[in-house]
């Protein structure tokens, strides 16, 4: 008997997708089953298949998982409870006033679809952009603006197979722009945490380079796969692992407690959780989306009656025929030059007497008479 036979296990992608709709984290799931993080990572990439009594605890787990999101979807759909968004993912939005009930028939509204994405994404992306920065306001801001660029682009964002993590690349490569430090707002280093350890190991995840420092994130903190980190870190494969290789040994020589990958995984949801960051609320995250869409649609307005009005008024002014140029002005040969007024010399002198004492050949000159 195969193995397959004996542990019917849903396909990887399926096994991530439980977990994820349930809002668990490779952590939790490992510690429900008695493994460790990295053991669950390597099941849901399908690079080892679960054996004996865990695997038998991995399948009842992810078949309670099934039966606790259908039961869900079910009280959703027959409007009979409320479900969380981390629990239902899409299926309910969450507004102001608490999440949404779902009226039997009715699909999502964009806007309760957009709230329940930005309910189930943005605490947590709001930590670890704050991990990637060191910066809470930086945080909060780069959150806010990738939730106000998929809002704009909001049917691009809904049909993408991974809507979360769409949002968290914006986020990322919003808050790892190089064009902050010029910003007066975040010239100066923020107050660091008061514990030391937390303080110790936010140096050294900043010590990284950008790079590393996101790759690292994504692959140890958020829990991707290497293809995965690889893809959003638009790096290959063996260059995303090198950068792995690299961050951990950065870490290990400064602080060498957290040379297990579940040990430092650990300590980087730790001080995420450390920082007590809020994100805005979803509808004024619209509004602000809305809002700077306005904004950007009427600057184009204006800059393009600006350049039609330069436009017609260069046509209005321009010539209307041929005006050959004028031609470049030619030397001219045997012209003496310009004698300026002065008194006559000798010779000038006596050329004068001599034109005055000799009568003129040709006609008398004529003088007029009076009547």
């Amino acid at each position: 008997m195969t193995q397959s036979q004996a542990i019917p296990l849903p396909p990887p992608t399926e096994r991530r997708r439980l977990r994820e709709a349930s809002a668990l984290t490779q952590a939790q799931v490992a510690e429900r089953v008695g493994v460790s993080r990295r053991t669950v990572r390597v099941w849901e990439t399908d690079r080892a298949a679960p054996r004996g009594r865990e695997g038998e605890a991995y399948l009842d787990l992810l078949k309670s998982l099934e039966g606790r999101r259908e039961h869900q979807v079910h009280q959703v759909l027959a409007g009979d409870a409320d479900v969380t968004a981390g629990q239902a993912e899409l299926e309910i939005g969450a507004g102001d006033d608490g999440p949404v009930r779902r009226q039997p028939g009715r699909p999502l509204t964009p806007a309760q679809a957009f709230d329940a994405l930005y309910a189930f994404c943005a605490p947590a992306l709001v930590r670890q952009t704050y991990l990637l920065t060191g910066r809470r306001e930086l945080a909060r801001e780069s959150v806010e603006r990738a939730f106000e660029i998929a809002w704009q682009r909001w049917p691009e964002v809904a049909r993408d197979r991974d809507p979360a993590g769409w949002v968290r690349a914006t986020a990322y490569d919003f808050a790892l722009s190089p064009w902050h430090r010029f910003r007066p707002r975040y010239r100066h280093p923020e107050p660091p945490p008061a514990d030391t350890g937390d303080r110790l190991l936010l140096d050294l995840l900043l010590g990284l380079t950008p790079a590393q420092r996101r790759t690292l994130l994504l692959y140890d903190g958020v829990g991707l796969d290497l293809p995965e980190t690889a893809a959003e870190t638009e790096a290959t494969t063996p260059v995303a692992a090198h950068r792995i290789l690299l961050a951990r040994a950065a870490v290990a020589t400064r602080m060498p407690t957290l040379s297990d990958p579940d040990d430092l995984h650990r300590r980087l949801a730790e001080l995420a959780s450390a920082e007590r960051l809020r994100a805005p609320a979803a509808p004024a995250v619209r509004e602000g989306s809305e809002r700077r869409a306005r904004f950007w649609t009427r600057a184009a307005i204006a800059f393009t009656v600006a350049l039609i009005g330069t436009t017609a008024l260069t046509l209005r002014t321009a010539p209307t025929r041929y005006e050959p140029p004028v031609p470049p002005g030619a030397t001219v040969h045997g012209v003496p030059p310009p004698v300026a007024p002065g008194p006559l010399s000798h010779k000038e002198q006596k050329l004068r007497d001599k034109l005055r004492s000799e009568p003129h050949d040709g006609p008398e000159r004529l003088a007029p008479q009076p009547f």
